[in-house]
């Protein structure tokens, strides 16, 4: 199920949750396509390897404490930037909108370092010892904590979906949301018994952005939400 758009405005143009769409797509296009490194290559350098922080393995980029950053803004696809884009542009303006600029950009970073975090903790205390060599990108972490935050801010807001092949209908905002996230824990706990050859999602990454957001969105809140519309 895509999301395609909701219905609650913004008051003001959302800037931040912009900048951060371009700066990934810059990255992707420019830097892991057009700036010769190559995909493996830039991975390699930017991505993120939970192995580094105990010192099971050798070090191929940046260090890894620099990489929990890099590693926000490098993707592995098409597919992977477009899906983690659309999430970020229909959810985020209104995060955004709700946190004001400065906040909402620390909220962003803070829920991308929980995820990387919890997915650290499952990967190094619970997976196969050569999961820790694969590296972690995308920015689809600090995504969920926007998924989080908009959950809690905007539980009656809807969401307009299309479901392949052509099928659309519009649904309330916690239970498009409480279904990903539901999705999240099953499939997570099942990559725990059937483990993907060469790695795959970092689904405990989405979970652990997700209930940051949930749980800190008050922290960060600087007003009340915009007026939800009644219609699109």
């Amino acid at each position: 199920m895509l999301p395609l758009k909701d219905n609650v405005p913004t008051r003001r143009f959302p800037i931040l949750t912009v900048a951060l769409i371009v700066a990934n797509a810059a990255v992707w296009i420019f830097y892991q396509h057009a700036g010769g490194h190559g995909l493996q290559a830039s991975i390699h350098d930017g991505g993120y390897q939970p192995c580094e922080v105990v010192g099971e393995c050798r070090q191929i980029g940046g260090p890894w404490f620099e990489n929990v950053f890099t590693s926000m803004f490098m993707h592995g696809s098409w597919e992977h930037i477009l899906g983690n884009m659309l999430f970020l542009w229909i959810f985020g303006n209104n995060v955004e909108d709700t946190f004001g600029r400065p906040r909402f950009l620390v909220f962003y970073f803070l829920s991308g370092i929980a995820a990387t975090a919890t997915q650290t903790v499952v990967t190094l205390g619970f997976a196969p010892e050569s999961a820790g060599r694969i590296a972690n990108i995308g920015a689809s972490g600090a995504i969920a904590g926007v998924l989080g935050a908009y959950i809690f801010l905007f539980p009656g807001g809807r969401v307009l979906t299309w479901m392949l092949p052509i099928f659309f209908f519009e649904l309330p905002a916690f239970l498009y949301l409480g279904i990903w996230f539901v999705f999240q824990l099953v499939t997570g706990g099942y990559s725990f018994t059937h483990p993907e050859a060469g790695g795959g999602v970092a689904y405990f990454a989405h979970i652990g952005g997700f209930a940051f957001g949930f749980l800190t969105v008050k922290l960060f809140s600087a007003g009340r939400p915009p007026r939800v519309r009644t219609a699109y």
